[in-house]
């Protein structure tokens, strides 16, 4: 019986030893890997570490580089004090010329309007006492000179009307002398303006006694014609 168990036990002595053997090369290989394991992390911390210090380095040398380039370019020179004024004096003088220019177109525009409005005022004048100043001697020229301040169509109007006004009067020889009382711009638009005129007359005709003077009261039309001003129309007043 003793032999016969002999050799049972020897397989179990063999298949021991080998399951031993198994798990201690098991072991050692996961000893070799966890060891390889940790050489490689240990290896990839020191390329990162590397690389870390490549990285500084090269920042270091840009920053260098940068600082040696903006050692390099030229300061730029203060702006001395004569530039300075030079340059404030030219803004100066362009504000003040184009101050003057503004001012002085001012005073011609201004200038311009007052002798517009003075000569509409001058022609109403006029024209009130070209139409209230005839005398039969000269009737003609005296409606000559109406027709000649006049325009639109208070000149067609009286131009109809001028020879037999002139028969009528050299007839009577009468005679008719105008003077003006006030005048005064009603209105004034563009080109073109009312006078209020008052004018008083005296009329005399041959054979009849002498009559009162009369006071008439002028809305003169002007108009502006070119670098003149002629009466345009005109009303009665009461």
């Amino acid at each position: 019986m003793a032999d016969d168990a002999s050799p049972d036990e020897g397989k179990l002595s063999e298949s021991t030893s080998d399951a031993e053997s198994t798990a201690v090369e098991e072991t050692s290989s996961a000893g070799e890997l966890e060891s390889g394991g940790s050489e490689t992390a240990e290896a990839d911390k020191a390329g990162a570490a590397a690389d870390d210090e490549d990285s500084i380095e090269d920042d270091a040398d840009v920053e260098d580089y940068d600082e040696a380039d903006e050692e390099a370019k030229p300061a730029k020179p203060p702006m001395s004090h004569v530039r300075l004024a030079t340059i404030v004096g030219l803004v100066l003088v362009v504000a003040l010329a184009g101050l003057t220019g503004w001012l002085g177109f001012r005073t011609y525009e201004s200038h311009k309007a007052d002798e517009q409005h003075k000569l509409f005022l001058q022609v109403g004048r006029q024209g009130a006492l070209n139409l209230t100043t005839i005398d039969w001697e000269h009737a003609d020229a005296d409606v000559q000179r109406i027709l000649d301040s006049a325009t639109g169509t208070f000149y067609d109007d009286f131009q109809k009307r001028s020879q037999p006004f002139v028969s009528v009067v050299k007839q009577a020889q009468s005679k008719s002398v105008g003077t003006i009382a006030e005048a005064g711009m009603e209105s004034e638009s563009g080109d073109g303006a009312q006078v209020l005129v008052a004018v008083t007359v005296k009329t005399s005709n041959a054979g009849a006694p002498e009559q009162a003077p009369r006071a008439w009261r002028m809305r003169i039309s002007v108009q502006k014609v070119g670098d003149e001003a002629k009466v345009s129309n005109v009303e009665f007043v009461p």
